[in-house]
């Protein structure tokens, strides 16, 4: 494999050296003898089964599930599982669940949508008043933006729907056997890694200082704090009744969530605390299978789930970067940095103006992933400067906090897997005696009566979440994903180009440095900020910062929000899995 530019990683690893010798701190990292030197190890190697997860535990858990028979899914399901447990801070079956699967028997990549819906029995304007009422509570100034916490942010949990819909495809194990490991360690307890316990602690502060709009708080206290404060690292973390509630899920199935106890239990919290969520949303839920959209770049397919999700946006992006030569241009050079940046503002105000849920608005992305549109943007994009007027284009007219996790078996099946509660740990909201906290994602709905995403009842909101997929040939050739809110469509583009356009590993491609673009118009309804802001990685040459500082671009350095990578790449002629976990996380890729 090609290595980054020499440049680029003399800048990496002076970055990484220098950020160690501060006065007091030690010396720097140590160098390696192989690959690139910026590279944080080698990529890891497997014949049999791969899981790349961001926690150890969760990654062994799966391969032990791949070991006793299980499928891909099986593993995923099961990591997935685990990591709700391992890291509450960013997901749980309080969430939604979004996967991509590649089929060996069929040859095909398999979507499904695992979102829920909103309250059936709350109108747009019931929600607009009640959001005036949560911020005057709060003592806020009153935003026309759903709260981040509270009941209000709270759609219909859709993760444990989407678990027993792969489960019953592509499953080998008794879903019984799939959680029990899982069931065993929140009972026994599990170890607090260092980032997660930085999370735990910003996330229960938070909690505090929006404690107006939360209407109940004892469940969380009690659920997730340790003698009345946030685990530390180290500390053993316990949760009993997450492992009554999956060990309920284990013996009598999907139904239990949506329709039996668990949905009863849910339904009296929510009339308890004044919620509007009621048995008769959780009874109505149902995820779909959908087709992934895909478009082809440098040879190869790049599969992305459709709307309501914003996976449309990296195939805008690869479209419009389709007419570079970024190789020649090079990594992590201005000219390269442009193209791409100015690729995701344009994918960006479309996705403002078009992306939502489907079944309640028509979203073009036939004409926003067509060749020509792409052609008429691309125009749009000077190479020396960037755009200060750029806005979403008209394709009709012209056209006629987060987890990512991946696996694969012996057989081929390859898995890519996202679940997420949006916002940190979710709502604040823990129903009874269940172990888990309700997601936030309603905040994502528009209360802007003219967006595409504007809130109505038994709708979906736009999402943040998305796993990739890469094919070659009629082949998988990569199941990858990079979360981190509107950091995916950008760092699923970067990783991209990493490996197809730069050459470089599985691993490399999600070492190295990344940037992230803001000041997009919002799907939520915040209106664009001009040029807006780059944050970049220290590992960029300082001289292409000043560079892009001079086309026009704001450049910061990076608050270390640029994403959790994990992939598995398959070596089609040699049968072998390459996978690769996030350096910024907790994270372990394992093979056999």
């Amino acid at each position: 494999m090609k290595r980054f530019p020499a440049s680029c990683a003399a800048a990496l690893l002076a970055a990484a050296c220098f950020a160690g010798t501060a006065a007091g701190e030690g010396p720097g990292r140590g160098d390696r003898y192989s690959g690139a030197p910026w590279a944080s190890r080698s990529p890891v190697l497997g014949r049999h089964g791969m899981v790349c997860t961001e926690q150890p535990l969760a990654s062994l858990i799966a391969v032990d599930t791949l070991r006793r028979g299980g499928s891909a899914v099986d593993a995923a399901i099961a990591a997935n599982a685990a990591l709700g447990l391992m890291q509450p801070v960013l997901n749980g079956i309080g969430g939604d669940l979004f996967a991509i699967v590649w089929d060996p028997k069929t040859k095909q990549v398999y979507g499904y949508n695992g979102s829920g819906r909103s309250a059936r029995g709350r109108d747009l304007a019931q929600m607009r008043a009640q959001v005036e009422s949560a911020y005057q509570r709060a003592g806020r100034p009153t935003r026309p933006h759903i709260p981040p916490v509270g009941s209000l942010s709270v759609t219909v949990p859709g993760a444990v729907d989407a678990w027993f819909a792969l489960h019953q495809r592509f499953g080998k194990l008794p879903m019984a056997q799939v959680l029990q490991p899982v069931i065993d360690q929140a009972n026994d307890g599990v170890v607090v890694t260092q980032l997660v316990a930085d999370y735990w602690k910003g996330n229960m502060a938070a909690f505090e200082r929006w404690a107006a709009v939360i209407e109940e708080s004892a469940n969380a206290r009690r659920t997730y704090l340790i003698d009345g404060r946030a685990p530390a690292e180290g500390d053993v973390f316990r949760n009993p009744d997450l492992a009554r509630t999956l060990a309920t899920l284990a013996r009598e199935g999907r139904d239990a969530f949506y329709k039996g106890g668990i949905a009863r239990t849910m339904d009296a919290y929510f009339r308890r605390i004044g919620g509007d969520l009621r048995y008769e949303d959780f009874a109505a839920h149902a995820g779909e299978w959908v087709q992934p959209l895909s478009v082809p770049y440098r040879g190869y397919e790049v599969h992305e789930l459709p709307p309501n999700g914003q996976g449309g946006a990296v195939l805008q992006m690869l479209r419009i970067l389709q007419g570079y030569d970024l190789k020649a241009m090079g990594a992590g050079s201005a000219d390269t940095l442009t193209a791409m940046i100015e690729a995701k503002r344009l994918a960006y105000e479309d996705l403002a103006r078009w992306y939502a849920d489907p079944a309640f608005a028509k979203v073009p992305m036939d004409a926003l992933l067509s060749q020509r549109y792409a052609d008429e943007r691309r125009r749009l994009i000077r190479p020396d400067r960037a755009n200060p007027d750029i806005g979403p284009g008209e394709p009709r007219l012209r056209d006629g906090d987060t987890i990512y996790l991946s696996t694969a078996d012996a057989d081929g099946m390859m898995v890519s897997l996202i679940q997420s509660n949006y916002r940190g740990m979710g709502s604040g909201l823990v129903p009874d005696g269940l172990g888990f906290m309700f997601q936030d994602r309603g905040e994502l709905f528009s209360l802007d009566p003219a967006s595409a995403n504007v809130y109505a009842p038994g709708k979906r909101p736009f999402h943040t979440i998305i796993p990739g997929f890469v094919t070659k040939d009629g082949q998988p050739f990569l199941a990858f994903g990079l979360m981190g809110g509107d950091m995916q469509p950008q760092g699923h583009v970067q990783v991209l180009t990493n490996i197809i356009d730069f050459g470089m590993n599985v691993q490399e491609a999600g070492d190295a440095a990344r940037w992230r673009h803001a000041g997009s118009s919002e799907a939520t309804g915040e209106a664009s900020a001009g040029i807006g802001s780059v944050e970049m990685e220290s590992g960029f040459d300082p001289a292409v910062k000043a560079a892009l500082a001079r086309r026009g671009y704001a450049i910061k350095p990076g608050d270390g929000n640029f994403g959790g990578y994990q992939a598995i790449l398959f070596d089609a002629a040699r049968g072998v899995y390459w996978g690769a976990s996030e350096m910024r996380k907790d994270g372990q890729a394992i093979g056999y």
